[in-house]
């Protein structure tokens, strides 16, 4: 538990919370619809995409940016965080998108509200369809995090923000036309709750939690595997703190696994 009492803990978590609010807030808010006719994908694809790599490119050296209880959860499979962050990180995140979608829905005119931009399901796409969408649409996003993420890399060309940022805009153009595009619980939840509708609302959990899981074991089991030993892998996920060389405590506050160069 020596995570609690560290400040970096704090900080991370705190920035889980205003960033999920940032990009519920901008995503919803691009989605909704203020003139008759139909919505524009591309338009709503950039704005969900570029509020992401904005807002890695502002905390991802604070909390790594996740924004999304699927990659929390891909972090955790992949041990690279402790079971108490990846809690305290899915709830800050919940929070904080019910938190950006609030404020949406109070400055927006009832008029222009309608359901929020709620996920909802293509006429005639089954749930199992909708759920394999989106367990593809994450798997894509949960590579290419890890992939740019990683720090075992020399050498990374480009920037990561704008990656992870095409990444989900990618995951728009496509996933829109099936299921509105989850990638996100905290995303869907948020609209789910103010306007009280859950009707195949377990898709938008269950798909991208599997996704993000697949996306863990296939890059870090399989495309680039993570040489730890099965001792090494607990110690992350109980929050064991890590030790200099003389063996007392580091004063970081911080698993080295999650100095994530999200620059």
């Amino acid at each position: 538990m020596w995570e609690l009492r560290s400040a970096s803990f704090w900080r991370a978590i705190f920035a889980e919370f205003f960033a999920t609010l940032f990009y519920v807030f901008f995503g919803l808010g691009a989605s909704l619809r203020w003139t008759p006719g139909p919505l524009h994908v591309l338009q709503v694809a950039l704005a969900f995409g570029l509020a992401l790599a904005t807002l890695v490119q502002a905390v991802g050296h604070i909390s790594g940016a996740h924004v999304n209880p699927a990659v929390t959860f891909a972090f955790l499979v992949g041990s690279q965080m402790s079971l108490l962050r990846a809690f305290c990180y899915m709830a800050a995140q919940l929070l904080g998108a019910v938190a950006g979608a609030a404020v949406l829905y109070s400055v927006t005119p009832p008029a222009v509200r309608g359901n929020l931009a709620l996920n909802t399901l293509h006429p005639g796409v089954s749930v199992g369809q909708a759920t394999t969408v989106e367990i593809f649409l994450t798997l894509q996003f949960v590579l290419c995090i890890f992939a740019t993420y990683d720090e075992r890399r020399n050498g990374r060309l480009g920037s990561v923000a704008l990656a992870v940022g095409f990444s989900l805009t990618l995951g728009h153009l496509f996933g829109m036309y099936y299921t509105g595009a989850g990638m996100n619980p905290a995303r869907s939840f948020a609209p789910a709750i103010l306007t009280r509708n859950f009707t195949n609302h377990w898709v938008y959990w269950v798909g991208p939690i599997i996704g993000g899981g697949l996306g863990s074991l296939l890059y870090d089991f399989l495309l680039f595997p993570r040489l730890k030993s099965v001792s090494e892998r607990l110690s992350i996920l109980k929050g064991v703190r890590p030790s200099d060389s003389n063996g007392q405590p580091e004063g970081t506050g911080e698993p080295v696994e999650l100095k994530t160069q999200a620059l």
